[in-house]
């Protein structure tokens, strides 16, 4: 039996316009969209309310959050992913590219040990129908580390794995090109002496020779043999954003700064900046600022981070400070998202498309999100 659901007197954001409209949803997909409203009894009335295509998060690390709430505790894989999963559901999410980060070359911490679990239970979780978002996998590859491919190889092969990024965390180049932010930062989080900060900053070109450079091009030709598309992290210099177009990657995750994300427009990878960047108004690193690219014309995607409600929210920042039309600010975050990650049943409302879609209503020129359908089912 065919499941139908027709939704009216909408504003429906498209890929390209805005309209005042209906879509029919059919077995999970968008059968119809049209302008106006429907004289079908059957036909909800939204009142108004905005229509928009679900959100496509590509890199988030709420799930690691939910595992260790605080320091050196760690949480029950199964309750956190749970409550990971309900947290971007209710944010809007649709699909959500689980980050897990493999390698620490420190050997502490979430990263340095095996999250292969979360394989297992999100199939097991899925088979069960009890899934509320399209769970993919973003593995964030810290190359200075030592045991980075083992941690990876339980996941090189799965079906989720659709993304890689390549980063090099260590202080003094990329994020932490201001050593003093770097200082702040790993004794304030993580904790560390200045002398042991001092110390590593001191060891880390041999760790970089030993190990970043023989895994950057390892994990780059693995993204190529399998089709997995590929991202740099914090491209800082138009060096990293050409050796990132050598590597073949399609995608340049946070560039720290406006030159590089300039380049890596011009060269055609797409540019990804921190959605709550944008609502805080800065980069808490103190690198550019997410509304300086968008008003550049050189921001192409968000990521909501460690935030899930950043990333609908600052759609309406990009439109009240960047000049963004909703359908410009939806893009940002649903369509372009979906396309650099090869995922080209989503992320826009069109027929024949997955019915993964919002209702949102607003506060005070704020975006509430009311409800939230994924494959045309109900899950928020």
């Amino acid at each position: 039996m065919t499941s139908t659901r027709l939704i009216h007197n909408a504003r429906v954001v498209l890929a390209g316009e805005t309209i005042q409209g209906q879509v029919l949803i059919e077995d999970g997909r968008i059968a119809a969209v049209d302008q106006g409203r429907s004289s079908l009894p059957q036909a909800e009335d939204w009142g108004g309310d905005w229509l928009l295509p679900g959100l496509v998060e590509v890199h988030t690390d709420n799930l690691e959050r939910h595992v260790t709430p605080r320091p050196k505790i760690v949480f029950p894989m199964l309750g956190a992913l749970q409550a990971h999963d309900a947290e971007v559901a209710a944010a809007g999410i649709t699909t959500v590219f689980d980050a897990i980060g493999v390698g620490d070359p420190y050997g502490v911490g979430f990263r340095a040990r095996s999250q292969a679990e979360v394989l297992g239970l999100l199939d097991k979780l899925d088979a069960a129908g009890a899934l509320r978002a399209d769970h993919l996998i973003h593995i964030r590859c810290e190359l200075p580390a030592p045991n980075a491919r083992e941690l990876f190889e339980p996941f090189a092969h799965h079906p989720r794995l659709k993304l890689l990024s390549l980063m090099d965390h260590t202080p003094g180049q990329r994020q932490w090109t201001d050593i003093e932010h770097a200082r702040i930062y790993y004794t304030g989080k993580k904790g560390w002496t200045d002398a042991q900060f001092d110390e590593e900053v001191r060891i880390a070109p041999q760790r970089q020779a030993e190990y970043a450079e023989p895994n950057r091009a390892w994990f780059a030709d693995f993204a190529r043999q399998h089709g997995v598309a590929l991202a740099t992290h914090d491209d800082t210099t138009i060096a990293h954003v050409d050796e990132a177009l050598a590597l073949g990657a399609q995608m340049s995750e946070f560039p720290t700064t406006l030159l590089a994300a300039r380049h890596a427009k011009q060269q055609g990878l797409a540019t990804v900046a921190g959605a709550p960047n944008v609502i805080r108004g800065g980069s808490h690193s103190g690198n550019v600022a997410a509304l300086a690219l968008a008003r550049e014309g050189v921001l192409d995607m968000l990521s909501s981070d460690y935030v899930p409600t950043s990333l609908l929210q600052a759609a309406w920042r990009l439109q009240r400070e960047a000049g963004f039309s909703p359908a410009e600010a939806m893009r940002i975050v649903s369509l372009n998202p979906a396309q650099a990650c090869g995922l080209h049943d989503r992320g826009q409302i069109a027929p024949g498309l997955r019915a993964d879609l919002l209702r949102v209503s607003e506060v005070d020129d704020f975006p509430v999100v009311r409800e939230v359908l994924v494959q045309g089912r109900r899950v928020a």
